[in-house]
């Protein structure tokens, strides 16, 4: 469904995007939806947000220094860490 008329803006499209990880602001910036008249704005946020409550991204986390060199690690077997004596 055409969320924005004067852009042209598809659910479809803010949905895409929202799952990408953009929010609003950003989808906005990035397709110009509710730039115009902005009667689309009310709509064209819902998307956003039920796309974000149903498809979460995934958060990644850099392993702190306490877990660099496990030994899951199976490509740096040198920089594995050695049992404590």
């Amino acid at each position: 469904m055409i969320v924005c008329v004067c852009r042209r803006i598809s659910d479809r499209e803010i949905a895409r995007h929202a799952r990408a990880g953009m929010g609003f602001d950003e989808i906005q910036f990035e397709l110009g939806v509710a730039t115009q008249c902005g009667q689309c704005e009310g709509c064209a946020r819902d998307v956003v947000a039920q796309c974000s409550a149903t498809c979460p991204t995934a958060n990644i986390k850099l392993a702190d220094s306490s877990l660099e060199g496990s030994s899951w690690n199976p490509l740096s077997p040198s920089l594995q860490a050695s049992p404590a004596a």
